[in-house]
């Protein structure tokens, strides 16, 4: 029968390095840091701020960095896609502004939803690495992992922190549903596979839902001809 080892612990490690000197103590603890640290650290959002990179995939969520997952292939093709759409419409019509994750948006916890909208009227929120403040429209593109935030935490912040427009777009099962503020929570404006959807907060902006399911997806100029902006 096989031996059965155990995992090392701190002890083990401290055992295995030479005695003790001002070098191996400080080998010592780097090393003890990086193995036994949890994966989850308390800062404050400042602090988060200026540890993150503009690589870094978290979140800061009751003052504990949140690690999230690399997006899928999929899930990158439906962001890009609607994020180019969504910056030149607005561009070309002087609405406001898109950005896209990682970027974070500040309620009361730090998120990075997938793309964000923020008019002209609302610019000023936008500091140098987060949007101080709801936007005006914030789209997640679901995955299996980030399912319960998307549906649950976020869904409930982003409608107490006032953002007028939430869209969750389900690529696997290709399901949208997308919500419109009434005081201080969403109502259904619509859910389905197909049809063709209106933007609140994007005068002019409409989307053919079964875009978003089309392998590949439409030619962006081809979409852009509809939205007549080129």
């Amino acid at each position: 029968m096989p031996e059965t080892k155990t995992p090392l612990g701190p002890a083990d490690i401290q055992g295995l390095l030479p005695p003790a000197t001002p070098e191996v103590d400080a080998l010592r603890r780097r090393l003890l840091d990086v193995l036994f640290t949890p994966t989850r650290l308390r800062m404050s959002y400042e602090e988060f701020l200026d540890w993150a990179d503009e690589d870094t995939l978290a979140e800061w969520v009751n003052g504990e960095v949140i690690m999230t997952s690399p997006a899928s292939q999929q899930h990158q093709k439906i962001s890009d896609f609607l994020s180019f759409i969504l910056h030149t419409f607005t561009e070309e019509r002087a609405l406001g502004t898109v950005l896209s994750a990682p970027f974070q948006m500040k309620l009361e916890n730090g998120r990075e939803p997938d793309i964000i909208f923020v008019a002209t009227e609302h610019l000023g929120r936008l500091k140098k690495n987060y949007l101080d403040g709801p936007a005006d429209l914030a789209v997640e593109i679901i995955s299996p992992e980030s399912a319960a935030r998307d549906r649950g935490d976020k869904f409930y912040e982003y409608a107490r922190g006032g953002v007028p427009e939430y869209w969750l777009i389900d690529p696997l099962g290709e399901q949208v549903d997308f919500y419109r503020l009434a005081g201080d929570r969403y109502e259904t404006a619509f859910s389905g596979h197909e049809g063709r959807y209106d933007a609140l907060v994007i005068p002019g902006f409409w989307l053919q839902v079964a875009w978003l399911w089309q392998e590949p997806l439409p030619k962006v100029l081809d979409v852009l001809r509809k939205l007549e902006i080129v």
